[in-house]
């Protein structure tokens, strides 16, 4: 008489699979809506009316009818970029962990900025604000950059006019680095290389682009390279270029060396560590499944 034959353990039943490329659809960049894109395109023109009024106004304007004026601009600035960050969140489709990220990197960014302030320009922040822009997309870049020089503001208390174009700046930085190319197949240090020349570059487009808010009211202290609402706009850009190089180029070379030298020691660990989380937050795309046949009992 032969041993019955021992039972075997049924076969566990086989979970869902998932589609090929599941994840890589997660770790691509937040697109932006119709919305989304109107908004920022609405404050990006008022930001260069805003930034540029010296070299766009008529030699009759006069400074006190914008001084009038800058508590009003001040005001609608902040205004669409709140729209700006309320449309990219709810076309986006942002979920808890995306949000809980965005928060994160925002108070990361806004607690290294006071590390170096004051010293030669040295602002850590900026490398972040470059990374993360170029892993989470120009959308999401720009509203990043936006909210973190707020939240900076609030923690060293430089809460004044200048700053809503100091978030637009940012926002304007963050977001570039977003729109740089081969953000699917380009990796390694080639693209470290490539976001640190754009971090140093940009660095020094951030720092002309803020001498712009603060240079026509600078006539009581500098007459030679004050701004001249007589001149003409040749007059005045060599005007401006004279102050940009007496008061903010050794600050703006400090940033820009930081940025460089932070990028290209840091810049593979922290895309890596970005990407990852980008991933598991599952921003954009849901994780999609196969459907599969109950293989326990075969027809």
């Amino acid at each position: 008489m032969t041993a019955p034959e021992p039972r075997r353990a049924p076969r566990p039943e086989r979970g869902p699979e998932r589609k090929p490329g599941a994840v890589d659809r997660q770790a691509r960049a937040i697109r932006l809506g119709p919305r989304s894109l109107a908004a920022l395109a609405l404050v990006s023109a008022v930001g260069v009316a805003g930034f540029g009024w010296p070299f766009l106004a008529p030699p009759a304007s006069t400074l006190n009818a914008h001084a009038q004026d800058a508590p009003w601009l001040f005001a609608g600035l902040l205004v669409l970029l709140v729209a700006v960050v309320a449309a990219t969140i709810s076309e986006s489709g942002l979920g808890p962990k995306a949000v809980a990220m965005l928060g994160v990197l925002a108070a990361t960014g806004a607690a290294l900025r006071p590390i170096g302030a004051g010293t030669a320009g040295l602002e850590p922040m900026f490398f972040l604000m470059v990374l993360s822009g170029r892993v989470l997309g120009p959308g999401f870049g720009f509203v990043l950059g936006s909210i973190t020089m707020f939240a900076s503001a609030l923690l060293t208390g430089g809460v004044g006019p200048w700053l809503p174009f100091q978030m637009l700046a940012m926002g304007w930085f963050t977001m570039t680095a977003g729109l740089l190319p081969g953000p699917d197949r380009l990796r390694g240090r080639t693209e470290v290389v490539m976001l640190a020349v754009y971090g140093f570059l940009a660095a020094f487009a951030y720092g002309t682009v803020m001498n712009m808010s603060g240079w026509p009211f600078m006539s009581a202290l500098a007459s030679n390279i004050s701004f001249d609402p007589d001149a003409s706009v040749p007059a005045n850009l060599a005007r401006f270029l004279a102050y940009c190089l007496a008061t903010s180029l050794g600050w703006d070379l400090g940033r820009a060396l930081l940025t460089l030298v932070l990028t290209l020691t840091l810049g593979v660990p922290v895309l890596k560590a970005l990407r990852r989380a980008t991933r598991r937050a599952a921003f954009e795309a849901p994780v999609t499944f196969d459907d599969v046949t109950d293989v326990r009992h075969p027809t």
